[in-house]
């Protein structure tokens, strides 16, 4: 049965997520003027410029493809492929293939030059964004449409709001601690309503982010990582941004990753304390730290493995080619992307680790005034047990 405050709380975050849908990012002005993508069928490939050496191939690949969305909706055109010999951005087209093509035109509207920029895969990931929801609804029912709209409130909020505040030149750390505070706040409200429980795992989520983004900021200036590690970064410094501080960008980038497994944790362990709660109604301040300290080290080890395991999984070709290349140990672990990634795990765990004691903590401040009031109900004074026994002797 849904309550009214979960559907206040739901209906507050579909508005919000509305708000963020029509908010302009400020970005979205045309670079190329005259140009505009449209969806493309390939109809003919002409292979003959392209040429070989090893596994790398290199000149460029004409196809004849037929525009399917557009202005030019049903046209052909003739479409250059640039192969520029890097596996990681290189792409070939074969007949039958769907394709995402930038059109150059005239001042006419004709078509001047046709650019094949890859394949067209947004009805494929729409495809698995609708499995992964359909799934999440039947098993979780309405706890999963809150979910989802958690899930979209969390991604417009990083794509409207930190990244166009922080290419107009704000704080990335300021930025993205207020905006990861937002969504942790909109997060545990969607998951757990407006209760004890919910504010306890945001006290202690906010409070381990905060360490979180401070030993990030920390430990980057002490390791010495220029924010210049991080893939297509130095592509902002080119693109005109020049005045932006990219390790301060790598510093919220830490933040930001560690701060959705911190929330989760500081929910289970104010989840857990609430039951514990409710079961023994007795029971005293020390014992409930005692039992969040005590379920904290049940899970954090596997909390930690599987961040751990996320950040390592990107790093796999890496580590493989270090190891293919025989690399000294030593060797791997000074180098800038190792270090990088060592310092973006285990602040993250530090987090993670912080994660108990603080949401213990601040549960047994908040159910205070309840703990104190079911004593008195619950365990009576020692003279009013004496009375009840002199009264019981005497029948």
């Amino acid at each position: 049965m849904i309550n009214k405050k979960e559907m206040i709380i739901t209906l507050m975050m579909v508005m919000l997520i509305v708000i963020l849908l029509i908010l302009p990012t400020g970005f979205a002005k045309q670079i190329y003027v005259n140009s505009q993508g449209v969806r493309a069928k390939v109809l003919e490939v002409d292979n003959s410029a392209i040429y070989s050496n090893g596994i790398i191939s290199q000149g460029e690949q004409n196809c004849t493809v037929k525009i399917m969305s557009g202005e030019h909706k049903g046209e052909t055109a003739e479409a250059i492929n640039l192969l520029a010999g890097k596996m990681d951005i290189d792409k070939t087209f074969s007949a039958g293939d769907n394709a995402w093509v930038i059109l150059e035109e005239h001042s006419d509207g004709s078509i001047v030059f046709a650019n094949m920029v890859d394949h067209y895969r947004i009805d494929k990931e729409l495809l698995l964004i609708a499995l992964f929801a359909l799934l999440l609804i039947f098993f979780s029912g309405y706890t999963g449409v809150r979910t989802l709209l958690s899930f979209a409130f969390a991604l417009l909020a990083i794509w409207k709001l930190i990244i166009p505040l922080t290419l107009r030149g704000y704080s990335p750390l300021l930025i993205s601690f207020a905006v990861g505070t937002l969504i942790t706040v909109g997060t545990l409200l969607m998951v757990a309503g407006l209760t004890k429980k919910a504010l306890a795992a945001i006290g202690g989520a906010v409070a381990c982010s905060l360490i979180t983004l401070g030993l990030a900021a920390a430990f980057t200036r002490y390791f010495g990582i220029h924010g210049s590690v991080m893939q297509w970064s130095e592509s902002l410094i080119y693109s005109g941004f020049q005045k932006l501080d990219l390790t301060q960008v790598y510093m919220a980038a830490v933040y930001l990753a560690c701060s959705g497994a911190i929330l989760d944790l500081a929910i289970d362990i104010s989840a857990a304390l609430e039951e514990l709660i409710v079961h023994k109604p007795q029971i005293t301040r020390s014992e409930l730290i005692r039992s969040g300290l005590n379920i904290g080290r049940s899970v954090v080890g596997s909390q930690t493995t599987t961040l751990l395991l996320a950040y390592m999984g990107s790093y796999l070709s890496i580590m493989m080619v270090y190891m293919a290349q025989a690399t000294p140990f030593m060797s791997i672990l000074n180098s800038k992307t190792i270090a990088a990634e060592i310092l973006h795990t285990f602040v993250g765990c530090i987090g993670l680790v912080l994660v108990s004691p603080a949401t213990s903590l601040i549960c047994a401040f908040i159910y205070k005034g309840r703990e104190k009031i079911n004593q008195e109900k619950s365990v009576p004074s020692i003279d009013t047990r004496q009375r009840r026994i002199f009264q019981w002797l005497n029948r």
